[in-house]
């Protein structure tokens, strides 16, 4: 007796705006690379690959195939990228449960995203340098620093403390205002900006902007702006034409009894 083989799941790169069924050339996630294409909804897509029903290892290999995909697709298409993993159990689920159940809101987004870019900027101080700026705009840093030279660990305990308390204080006032310089100069050219957290002592800031395509040279040259005024004390991080992931935040929760 012949049984009938389970439908594959699919694994989920991104949401486009495309009526018609595609294929693109780039081969998705997995050991097999499978053919990358579309499931359609009206004028809506899911753009996906065959895949096992599986939780995906965030490899280099992994992402790189993801974003791989996403940028083929972004050539052509303004997209709402879906998170890293996701995998829907079947063709219907996708369809059902995403396109047509959502459809409105998937909508309202590409019409929002239409024509823009997510840009991250990231900063940095050079290494050891925030730290000089601090104490030769300090007297009391400078003062307390030296009290300490010759003195043993133990006799200045509490002073250590203290010295470390009042350098903590300057590099959080310090990264406020060298951020809000940054940020200045590059709001204006942004439709919505996004500030994270910054996640070194040395991250000045850590930001993303969604941008008018057109308006991506002005951000570029904004840039070099700020790195030539700015560069003796910072590192400057730029990346150009990402997906939106700052600024779309899909969350699916696949009901597999469908």
């Amino acid at each position: 007796m012949r049984t009938e083989e389970a439908e594959p799941g699919k694994y989920f790169y991104c949401i486009i705006r495309c009526p018609e069924p595609r294929e693109f050339a780039t081969r998705g996630i997995g050991e097999q690379g499978d053919l990358v294409h579309t499931i359609v909804y009206n004028d809506l897509a899911a753009v996906v690959s065959d895949s096992p029903v599986i939780e995906y290892d965030n490899s280099r290999r992994n992402m790189l195939a993801h974003t791989a995909v996403l940028e083929e697709v972004m050539h052509e298409h303004t997209i709402l990228p879906v998170r890293f993993g996701m995998v829907a159990p079947s063709v219907q689920a996708v369809r059902e449960q995403m396109l047509r159940r959502r459809y409105n809101e998937l909508d309202q987004l590409l019409c929002k995203m239409e024509g823009k870019v997510e840009l991250g900027i990231k900063a940095f101080w050079y290494e050891d340098s925030i730290y000089k700026e601090i104490v030769a705009a300090s007297p009391a840093i400078q003062q307390l620093r030296d009290a300490l030279v010759g003195r043993s660990t133990d006799q200045t305990y509490y002073e250590r403390i203290k010295l470390g308390e009042l350098v903590e204080t300057a590099m959080k006032a310090r990264r406020e205002e060298d951020a809000a310089r940054i940020m200045d100069a590059l709001r204006p050219l942004a439709v919505e900006t996004r500030v994270n957290p910054t996640i070194t002592e040395r991250m000045v800031l850590n930001a993303a902007l969604l941008v008018e395509r057109v308006r991506e040279p002005e951000v570029d040259q904004a840039v070099q702006r700020l790195d030539a005024e700015l560069g003796q004390r910072l590192i400057f991080k730029y990346v150009g034409s990402a997906p939106p992931y700052n600024f779309v935040n899909l969350i699916i929760h696949w009901d597999r009894q469908r």
